[in-house]
């Protein structure tokens, strides 16, 4: 019998942006402001979304039991330990202390999370999710030029995977240059952007992503 999932209101929202980048309506970078997440994590998304559709961002292991799920006895005897010899350590350092010393085999993140619950270290601050208000499209033509590269495996099993660059007219969005570069940097954006610039000028404004870079 087939399994049926059903989405969140979350990844609803995922599934009508990864359309809409479909579409050529918005760029990844936009996509980005409007989930939420970094320029990264959208490539990731959209990579499953190209292979599956909206069912690749369905999380089918929702309600589940977790494969890292600890046994209780062990929970306790973690606590024991980290309290009788490690209650000064992090996590991490707790962990290989416990795989070294007492044969435990466990993930930091889980010593992480059982540290966390007994109040034996402190949950780093979250970083403050940075609203994004949506801005007016610019008036006219070659205004604004938004830069964006998108890498895969673009001729599948007939090239080398490589990276594609997009340039996007903010004012009618346009795609007003495409090229192809073997990987996402300096150089090939310059390529791209002398390709551009016979053909249409200079504009008064460049946006790059440049998370890529990072």
């Amino acid at each position: 019998m087939d399994i049926v999932y059903k989405m969140s209101e979350k990844e609803i929202k995922k599934t009508e942006i990864m359309s809409q980048l479909a579409e050529k309506q918005i760029t990844q970078r936009m996509a980005a402001e409007h989930l939420g997440i970094s320029v990264r994590q959208v490539k990731r998304l959209w990579r499953k979304y190209q292979d599956q559709g909206g069912e690749g961002l369905i999380n089918k292991s929702r309600g589940k039991p977790s494969h890292n799920h600890l046994d209780e006895e062990v929970k306790k005897r973690v606590v024991d330990l980290i309290l009788e010899r490690y209650r000064d350590f992090g996590p991490t350092l707790a962990t290989e202390k416990l795989i070294e010393n007492h044969g435990i085999k466990i993930s930091d993140e889980s010593v992480r999370k059982i540290m966390i619950a007994e109040g034996l270290w402190k949950h780093r601050r979250k970083r403050k999710l940075r609203v994004f208000q949506m801005r007016e499209r610019r008036a006219c033509f070659g205004e604004l030029v938004q830069i964006d590269g998108s890498d895969y495996h673009w001729f599948e099993e007939r090239g080398p995977r490589c990276t594609l660059l997009v340039f996007v007219d903010d004012a009618t969005g346009r795609l007003v240059e495409l090229w192809f570069v073997p990987h996402e940097g300096f150089f090939g954006y310059c390529e791209a952007s002398r390709h551009y610039f016979e053909r249409y000028g200079k504009p008064a404004f460049i946006v790059i992503n440049m998370a890529s870079f990072t």
